[in-house]
């Protein structure tokens, strides 16, 4: 199990090759990396999270846990950045390793969806017409309610 929370940078290629190489035994790998959205009809200069890290990295560490024990993961890492980022940097990248790939993608998915809605994780958006706070959507308690 790796968490790393932190403002540098990373390259999901090669954190996926090193998480593969380490994977001896699995049969599948599923990844997956966020990135900085902003569209023509939404754009964004730049988005902002703020975070405790070390709030945040027990948090992520749990979750790993929860779903390692839940879906019999082999191994998982969450990268989460925090700081400011703009339009097409990774901002998070989770990876699983399973003996099959049924238990990557729900171990996946299910670290996604508590990422989503209960990490320590706080998003601020600055676009053309000023900066405001992302608010929680309903969509992503549902996806998260599926694993209650």
């Amino acid at each position: 199990m790796v968490v790393r929370v932190s403002t540098a940078p990373f390259d999901p290629g090669a954190e996926t090759n090193a998480f593969l190489a380490a994977g001896r035994g699995a049969g599948a790998a599923v990844t997956f990396t966020g990135v900085v959205r902003s569209s023509p009809d939404d754009p964004i200069i730049a988005l902002t999270l703020e975070c405790y890290p070390e709030l945040a990295i027990n948090q992520l560490a749990s979750s790993i846990d929860q779903a390692t024990s839940r879906f019999g993961l082999l191994a998982a890492t969450v990268i989460h950045r925090y700081g400011r980022l703009t339009p097409g940097e990774p901002i998070v990248h989770v990876m699983t390793l399973a003996p099959h790939r049924e238990a990557a993608f729900k171990g996946a998915e299910f670290l996604m969806d508590y990422l989503k809605t209960d990490a320590p994780f706080w998003k601020q958006e600055t676009g053309p017409d000023g900066t405001h706070w992302v608010e929680a959507k309903a969509e992503d308690d549902a996806a998260k309610a599926r694993w209650e």
